[in-house]
């Protein structure tokens, strides 16, 4: 029934509308986490022959400007969250397209065998309750599951150094903080420490020039933005869905979500802000 309802709206005409009219003199930043080969072959294609891929780097410094003499049509920005191994297995594909891409790395997970809290064996309404908990509560649960947020595992989850090392040149490496808690959960200390130290480590263990943020889950309060702002960052990433301008507000700047889909209807959809449009 989705797949019928994607293509319905595919064809309707609408994305093509959004796309070239309301997206037209708007940066639109559009979110994923895992996809494979295939999917981003696919994926990129699309996006490369309908949008104008610019990078977030450029982006900032044109928001900072207020300059829109380089600002082209219909600008796109990709972006990756956690640093999932798979984001690796992509990097021919993203070369090969010659495209900016961003991707957020949580810290204290990348090049190690920690895994993703919220990719254990859990139901998605059971994972829903825990972000709605306080962190030191949502800790002391999945310690009572077993799961302890430095325990090492058989496989990795995320990228390793190696891996990273090869990606640097081309493909722009950002934080995510360390664990990836939820940060207005969190107490003063434990955000602080979450937005501040990830970005001094991949600073210092992986020579990169750190300067965005995405929060974890897209959640974040007015104390984190102010702790971002005091940790160096220059903006900061939400999930809040819309498009952003030159005059938007680079600690809040707005995001659509792919949900990482292998099925082009539903790409072209959910790229153009129309999905987000009938859901909100």
């Amino acid at each position: 029934m989705r797949k019928i309802i994607f293509k319905i709206l595919r064809y309707s005409g609408l994305p093509f509308i959004f796309r070239e009219f309301v997206q037209r003199n708007k940066v639109t930043i559009l979110m994923f986490h895992e996809i494979d080969k295939v999917t981003a072959e696919k994926t990129f294609a699309y996006l490369t022959r309908n949008y104008s891929i610019i990078d977030l780097n450029d982006f900032i410094d044109a928001c900072k400007k207020k300059d829109n003499t380089k600002f082209p049509k219909k600008a796109m920005i990709l972006t990756f969250d956690d640093g999932h191994l798979s984001n690796y297995e992509i990097l021919p594909v993203i070369t090969k397209y010659k495209l900016p891409v961003t991707i957020f790395l949580c810290s204290a997970i990348i090049n190690t065998n920690r895994h993703y809290w919220f990719r254990l064996n859990m139901e998605s309404h059971e994972v829903s309750k825990l972000k709605l908990v306080s962190n030191k509560k949502r800790l002391e649960l999945l310690a009572n599951m077993g799961f302890e947020q430095d325990k090492e595992f058989e496989m990795p989850q995320a990228m390793q150094k190696l891996h990273i090392d090869q990606m640097k040149d081309s493909v722009n490496l950002q934080s995510h903080t360390m664990y990836h808690p939820i940060l207005p959960k969190c107490d003063y200390d434990e955000a602080k420490k979450e937005i501040l130290v990830s970005k001094i480590f991949l600073e210092k263990e992986y020579g990169l020039k750190i300067n965005s943020i995405a929060y974890p889950n897209g959640d974040y309060s007015e104390r984190d933005i102010e702790l971002v702002k005091s940790a160096g960052y220059e903006c900061a990433i939400t999930v809040d869905p819309g498009y952003n301008t030159l005059t938007s507000d680079l600690f809040r700047l707005k995001r659509l979500s792919s949900n990482d889909t292998s099925d082009l209807n539903e790409l072209i959809v959910k790229s153009s802000g129309v999905w987000t449009f009938f859901k909100n």
